[in-house]
């Protein structure tokens, strides 16, 4: 007998979302087990539901397996730049930017300058891995170094990469938010600052403070100087290795596409591996696959120098085949159109419109761990509404980017949180409370949403 295919009602995506969240939030801080498995329970849970409302094993098996294939793309980007770091090690790119960072940097300004620094790079480039994965790596490594809280400095760089991600023209997900919403661009981004300034301002405010009441280990002052040496005794340090970072961020300026983009920033390293650090081509291909690994007594130094590699990303990119794979059982069930649909019925005013699309995009990246997912899907629902309430659609395209983009880097199997973790080694959890302007742009987002927020008929 053939079965018959049921579907959810509102109350029970409700529901489902309610237990999603039970199991990872229980998961997570109660038997404090890594991201992956509270991910793999629920989608035997959700798989359980799904057979009880007569959805064939088959359906919900190709689900997952295209959920999978929608990942690829990043899931290449992730490997490469796990490679990329590899390379820049070997070819002394992050060592001498550390160099001149311990050299140059005020400590007692590290948290400030560190900000500022990703939020220009980013800017420059349009991406938020880029900027972590190349200056971010060094000024965490300058963090260790004068002894202040790894999480801080972590806020700091990520803060200031996603600004970057968030505001500049080649940012993959400004021109995606603008598009979704047929909102043109320069006027997405003009729009943006509104939420963007005063998020901005605060983080700087707060990284200030902090800035002054961080306690500078003095005797890691001392101790800078021959950090400096170590690095200066196991590789060359030179300007000429900042060219390689510098043709990729000249790349992605004039908007090549990110994957030619750093196989290009590889080779380059290769080139400067081999002809300026003299290493051979075999022991060089070695560090692409396991990272580096200088012979360092210095346990401090060792952690900051022996970085990158293509396994040094598998943790992340197993995390992210298993949220892929979790997105795609979620849309064969079409729980998240249903939970979206269902909210859409109980707008009746700007602000609730706009704290129901930031509330989607957030679910959306919960439930996926993709932010271009919780841009598109949110965009593809709420656009129609926003035309019948005669609500401009800047304000639409200002909310999915301020809680799309911004808030997948909170999210731990999150393709920006597991990249993010993994390439600074600060767990997401632990990041959290001192990425400021992630969570205040969506924040002034809902405020001002309401602040001129009219009743109208839905």
């Amino acid at each position: 007998m053939t079965k018959t295919k049921g579907h959810f009602l509102f109350r029970e995506t409700i529901f489902i979302l309610l237990l999603i969240l039970a199991i990872i939030i229980t998961s997570l801080f109660v038997f404090k087990i890594e991201p992956h498995f509270a991910l793999v329970n629920c989608i035997v849970i959700i798989t359980f539901l799904g057979l009880l409302k007569r959805i064939s094993w088959k359906e919900l098996e190709e689900g997952m397996v295209k959920g999978i294939q929608s990942g690829i793309q990043p899931i290449i980007v992730l490997a490469l730049i796990g490679t990329l770091i590899g390379a820049w090690m070997s070819s002394g790119t992050i060592p001498t930017v550390m160099v001149y960072a311990l050299t140059i940097i005020n400590p007692a300004y590290l948290l400030i300058t560190s900000l500022f620094s990703c939020m220009l790079i980013s800017s420059l480039v349009g991406s938020s891995f880029t900027t972590v994965s190349t200056v971010g790596v060094a000024l965490m490594g300058a963090g260790i170094a004068v002894g202040l809280p790894v999480e801080w400095v972590a806020g700091a760089v990520i803060s200031g990469a996603c600004f970057g991600d968030k505001m500049s023209p080649m940012s993959d997900t400004t021109n995606f938010a603008s598009g979704v919403s047929k909102v043109e661009i320069f006027t997405h981004i003009r729009h943006m600052t509104k939420t963007t300034i005063p998020s901005i301002v605060l983080t700087i405010v707060i990284f200030f403070i902090l800035s002054r009441i961080a306690s500078i280990d003095t005797k890691a002052l001392t101790e800078m100087a021959n950090m400096i040496t170590i690095i200066e005794d196991h590789i060359q340090i030179s300007s000429i290795t900042l060219l390689s970072p510098l043709l990729v961020i000249i790349l992605a300026i004039r908007q090549v596409p990110v994957i030619p983009s750093l196989i290009f920033g590889i080779i380059t390293a290769g080139i400067t591996s081999v002809g300026l650090q003299g290493i051979s081509i075999g022991e060089f291909l070695t560090t692409l696959q396991y990272g580096t690994s200088f012979p360092i007594e210095n346990e401090q130094v060792a952690n900051m120098m022996n970085r990158g590699g293509l396994q040094s990303m598998m943790w992340s990119i197993s995390l992210i085949l298993i949220a892929f794979a979790f997105g795609g059982l979620l849309d064969s069930l079409q729980i998240i159109p249903t939970l979206l649909n269902g909210m859409i019925t109980r707008v009746k005013s700007k602000g609730q419109l706009i704290l129901t699309t930031a509330s989607s995009s957030f679910a959306v990246n919960l439930l996926t761990g993709e932010q271009y997912l919780s841009i598109l899907i949110p965009g593809q629902s709420f656009k129609g509404l926003y035309d019948k309430m005669n609500i401009d659609r800047k304000y639409m395209s200002r909310t999915l980017e301020d809680a799309g983009t911004l808030i997948n880097p909170l999210i731990p199997w999150g393709v920006s949180g597991a990249f993010f973790a993994q390439t600074l080694g600060v767990p997401v959890l632990s990041y959290l409370p001192f990425v400021f302007f992630l969570y205040l742009s969506p924040l002034f987002s809902i405020l001002f949403g309401f602040l001129s927020n009219k009743k109208t008929q839905a």
